[in-house]
Formats: C-alpha cells, structure tokens, sequence
C-alpha cells in the first residue's frame, strides 16, 4: 500500500489534506472548426467538440491544514459526489432539479453562441470579401477572435472565482451580442476585425464561464446529464454551422450570420438573469483586488506570441524581422509577467495551476490536444477534396463523423472513469487516439472516403474518452474558489496548443510540398498548400500527370502532419504517465464536513 503524494489524505476531524503535496492553508480558494487555411493559418474556435465538464463539487483545503503531508484518503472517504456544496468557497449555484432546467437551457445557448461562430463565419467568406474587400487580411477575421478568446479565458477565471460565476457570464453574453450588432453593421473589412475581436472578448468569458457553472450545477454522479447535453451542442454546431451560414450567406446577407446571434443570446441572458441565483457568500474581511497588471500583461503576452504563432509563415517568413520581433518581444513580456504575477495578492494565473501535479499535467496533456486536433480539422478537409477529389460538403462530412462519435463515449466515459479513475481512462483515450493518428499515413492512395471516415469516426470515439474524464476530474480537485481559474488555465492551454499546432504543421505540410516539388516532373506548378489546392479544383489547368503529382504530393504532405498529430497525442501520454498522479485528489463534501474523496476508482490505494 502506498501514500505517495498524489491522493488527498483525510484527518480524523474531516479536514482535507492537501492535493499534490503543494496545497497550503495560505491559497484560500481565490473550449466548429478552428478555421485554418492550408497554410496553417488557424482561426475560429475550437474544431473538436468541446464536451461539457460537470465536475463534482467539493471544498477547497481547509486553510490550515496539513496539506504537505501526502496522506492517502481515508477509508471514510465516499465514493461518488458529495452533497453538492461546496465549503470553501460557497455552494452550487443551483441545488434543485427544477431550478436547474433552464439554467442548463441558458448554458446551452450560451454554448452554442461561441460553438457555432466559427463555421458560420467560414461559409460567408466569398460574400464578405466581395462587399468589403481586404481579401489579403480577411484571415483575421478568425484569428483576432481567436486571440481575443484565448488571452482572455485567464482573466475570466480569475473573476468568475472572485465575484461570482453570473456576472461574468451576464457581461461575456452583453459584450458578445454588441459584437455581433457591431459586426453586422461592418463598413469595411478593418472596422469588422475590429469587431470581431469585441465578440471574442465575450466568447472568451462564455467558454469558460458556462463550463465552470456545469462544474458547480451537478454533483459528481450526475455530471454525465450536463456532459450529454453540452456535448450535443457542439456536436449540433459542427454540422449546422456551414447549413446555416451558407443559407443566410446565397440567400439573404452575410450580414443575418452576426444578427442571428441576437435572438439566441437574447434568450440566454434572460434566462441567465432570471434562474442563475448564486448563494450569498460571505463578505471578505479584505476587499477583493483584482490584478489588472497582470491581465494586461497576460493579454499582451499573448496576443504578441499568438500573432506570431498564426502569422509566421503566412503573412511573412519564420525568419523574418517581424516574425523574430513579435517571438522576441513575447519572451520579454512573458518574463515580466511572471515578476507581476509572482509579487500580486490575487494573480490572474496563480502559481498552484503548474504546482499542483494533477492541474500541471491536464494542462500540458489539453495543450497537446490542441495540437493534434489541428490535423484532422484543417488539413482533413484538403485531403479530401484535393485527394480524394470530393466536393466541399462530402469533405466536411468526412470530417463531421468525429463530432458523432466524440459526445458518445464522452457521455458514457463516467462508466469507465468510475471503475478505473480518470488517469487511466484517460491513457487508454489517448493511446488508442496515438494508434488512429499512425494508421492514417497507410491509406492507400487514393483511396475511398469511407477510409479516412472510418477513422475520423474512431478518433472522435477515443478523444472523447480522452478530454472528459481529465476536465471532470481536474474540476473535482478544486473546491468552488478555485474551480473558475483551473477551468480557464485548461481551456486556455488548449487554445495556445492548437494555435502551437496550425504553425508547426503548415511549416510541415509546406515543407514537405515543397520538397516534392523541387524535382516535379512538370514546371509551372504551385509551391504551397493553398496554391495546390486552388490548382486542383481546376482539372482543366493541369495534365494528368501534373494533376496526379500534385494529390500525390499533397497526400504525402497530409501524412506528415498527422504523424506530427501522432507525436503530440504521445506527449499527452508521457504528461499523463510521468507527471499525473494514478489517483486525482478528488474533494466532496459528505454530512455537512469537507472531505477529500474519490470515485470508487479513485479511492482505492494504488499498488507500490
């Protein structure tokens, strides 16, 4: 029997002892397809779906406690979700099944705002262009909101811990719907970035904060209620969002695809403002004091490294003055930024999200996610048609099939994670997802739709048991003060991991095009992705030769990528393996005390 540092330990009075052997009395407790073009130019929110999180509820370590001491849970500890009160930080924010109807109904639309924005947009591009202009910068309509949303989710976590869950979500669907009016009201392509970042300010308060509540709404044994519907949301969103932005696109304006989102968010909001009724806390005996050093420094650091990441090589060469500028200047700010969060009282990115073992390793195993996802969601679609030959809508289902099969084994995944813990359950995702990525690049060529279907179809299965059981039970180690800021530490490494992956592999996929064209048997070919697949949608401005080396080249460009997708989802299990604990400290509340409990998986001492 072992007492390694990776459970919570139990005292005699019920006091929780610490999670990780870090926990200390002095931290009282206070993520549709990520457009990218071939060229690796990613954008939009996030491409897999996003399954919903409802973590059980609990309490952060008493303050005081001897959290240092490693112990193992106590046998007293129950399996399962406790009472659904948290006494660190305040209870649930709702505690009764009719109470939670529509706020659950709220979460779903808020959800759906920020799910659906991304493939809606992407459909509207041609009409856009033509009545505004910019095609040379219309690619930032997709990254200034992506950046807008990933730099912001700390700031969100931070204040959602600080003042509460609904006034952040009230101000992220405020602030989103006067985007969306604003962006429906463009002049020209300038004023319509501009304010698309505005919606993404909102989008980055709506992905972490509706995840967050499904945390506090559901006690561990129900969260796969949550889990399901949420997963629906996003999956409903990946192959509704084209329909209806191309409908609203031919038929009527691109304009209607901003002011659809005015009803929708309409009814969230009052739903949220009328049903979310958060328990009065009580009053701190120090005002809270929001660290608005650190959130701009945060929010500069990474807009400055995001540009970088998503322009380098698109708008201007990886070695270029701008490009070794904008990495530079990052590493500047993002040193400064660690002196500010180091020295500030209440830290927008607290030191316990990389000291705790359990938090460290699901942010670096999520970070990899974002990583690998990039190769099904953007470089899939120009497989399928520049390859396989497929029209626009045969590709995008192809791809679709992954958002069937993820919500499924995601909302089932508590069958699993409850016998085996969330650690292994995890591994077993991420394994399987490893063996998909490597069978990939042996399709034959060119193969059948159905092929990449098929594994597209496998790969969503195996994600879905990858991402949830982590969320959850990340979520389940924090009490209520604490739950917002780990939410957000995770969906932001998710984003930066997927703007890491649309860099890293455009550079591959045009390198390795590159190099197969060098010695082309024909001359006058395209030297880039986007170059080839514009060739090869036009059969008649090639020969049969030229158009068969050029799918050829593009298939072996593909395989590249998804072998570098494989090499992400393996340093999401080397984190897992090495530094996740075998047993998440998971934290209850049982009889009214807090405990430090575990699944019926997770409680049970691990073998030396």
């Amino acid at each position: 029997m072992s007492g390694t540092d990776d459970r919570s330990g139990v005292g005699a009075d019920g006091t929780a002892a610490g999670a990780d052997g870090d926990r200390t009395g002095a931290e009282p407790g206070g993520t549709p397809g990520a457009g990218a073009d071939a060229a690796g130019h990613v954008g939009g929110s996030d491409a897999a779906p996003t399954p919903g999180a409802g973590a059980g509820v609990g309490t952060a370590p008493t303050p005081g406690a001897d959290t240092g001491s490693g112990a193992k849970a106590g046998s007293g500890a129950e399996a399962g979700a406790g009472s659904g009160a948290d006494g660190a930080g305040g209870p649930s924010a709702l505690t009764t099944p009719r109470g939670r109807r529509p706020v659950v109904a709220a979460l779903m639309l808020g959800m759906a705002l920020a799910a659906i924005d991304g493939t809606i947009v992407s459909t509207a591009v041609p009409q856009i262009v033509g009545d505004l202009g910019g095609f040379t910068v219309f690619s930032w309509l997709f990254s200034g909101y992506l950046l807008a949303v990933t730099v912001t989710l700390p700031l969100y976590g931070k204040l959602s811990d600080t003042f509460g869950r609904k006034p952040v979500l009230v101000a992220g669907i405020v602030l989103f719907l006067i985007g969306s009016v604003l962006c429906a009201a463009a002049w020209n392509m300038g004023s319509l970035i501009a304010f698309r970042i505005v919606q993404g300010l909102g989008g980055g308060a709506l992905q972490g904060t509706v995840q967050t509540i499904a945390a506090d709404l559901y006690p561990l044994k129900e969260r796969p209620r949550i889990q399901a519907k949420l997963s629906t949301v996003w999956a409903t969103s990946a192959v509704a969002g084209p329909v209806v932005g191309g409908l609203l696109a031919g038929y009527a304006d691109w304009r209607w695809i901003f002011l659809i989102n005015l009803p929708v968010g309409a009814i969230a909001l009052w739903l949220v403002v009328r049903h979310l009724h958060e328990p009065a806390r009580p009053r701190p005996a120090v005002r809270p004091r929001v660290d608005w050093a650190g959130a701009l420094a945060v929010f500069a650091t990474g807009a400055l490294l995001l540009t970088a990441l998503v322009q380098g090589g698109v708008a201007w060469p990886w070695l270029s003055a701008p490009s070794l500028g904008l990495f530079g200047v990052s590493a500047v700010l993002a040193a400064l930024t660690v002196v500010i969060e180091r020295r500030a009282a209440e830290p927008i990115i607290p030191g316990w999200v990389w000291r705790r073992r359990t938090i460290a390793s699901v942010n670096l195993a999520l970070g990899a996610l974002g990583l690998l996802m990039v190769a099904p969601t953007v470089f899939l679609p120009t497989y399928a048609q520049s390859v396989l030959g497929l029209g626009p809508i045969a590709a995008g289902f192809v791809l679709s099939v992954m958002t069937l099969s993820w919500p499924v084994t995601a909302a089932l995944s508590d069958r699993v994670y409850n016998r085996i813990g969330f650690r292994l359950t995890a591994i077993i995702g991420i394994g399987a997802a490893l063996l998909i990525l490597l069978a990939f690049p042996l399709l034959p060529y060119p193969g059948e739709p159905w092929h990449p279907a098929l594994l597209m179809l496998l790969l969503g299965a195996a994600l879905g048991l990858f991402q949830l059981p982590l969320i959850v039970g990340v979520q389940s180690t924090v009490g209520w003060a604490e739950r917002g800021t780990t939410t957000a530490s995770v969906l932001f490494c998710r984003q930066v991991g997927q703007s890491v992956g649309a860099a890293v592999f455009g550079a591959v996929a045009n390198g390795v095009l590159a190099a197969r064209l060098l010695d082309a048997p024909v001359t006058g070919l395209p030297d880039d992705l986007d170059a080839v697949a514009r060739a090869l949608e036009d059969p008649g401005a090639l020969s049969a030769a030229a158009t068969d080396y050029l799918r050829r080249a593009v298939d072996a460009a593909v395989d590249h990528v998804y072998i570098g997708a494989a090499g992400a989802a393996a340093l999401a299990l080397l984190a897992l393996v090495v530094l996740a604990p075998r047993r998440f400290p998971v934290i209850t509340e049982t009889a009214g005390a807090p405990r430090a409990a575990a699944t019926a998986a997770d409680r049970q001492d691990s073998p030396s």
